[in-house]
């Protein structure tokens, strides 16, 4: 992820779908950058997303700051799949 966080910065909480038909959470400040890396394009994937690719992205939110952002993530980590793909 970028390590910028400035105030100005727009966090997004997205959703990947994976090979295996998992889901994965995460946030990040670029969707597109952090998709390749998941895919193996860019080093920094996930050891989770690395394992399970090619990922799809399916879901994403704008949040104002990184805190919202891991607040949002935690809230849909903590849901079923079925609650995560009525999402989208």
């Amino acid at each position: 992820m970028d390590s910028l966080n400035s105030s100005d910065q727009a966090w997004y909480v997205y959703l990947l779908r994976c090979a295996d038909n998992s889901l994965y959470c995460g946030i990040t400040t670029n969707i597109e950058k952090r998709l390749r890396q998941h895919n193996g394009e860019l080093t920094g994937g996930a050891k989770y997303t690395k394992a399970r690719k090619p990922c799809q992205l399916v879901y994403s939110e704008k949040s104002e700051t990184r805190s919202s952002a891991s607040k949002r993530e935690y809230e849909i980590k903590q849901m079923s799949k079925t609650a995560k793909e009525a999402l989208f």
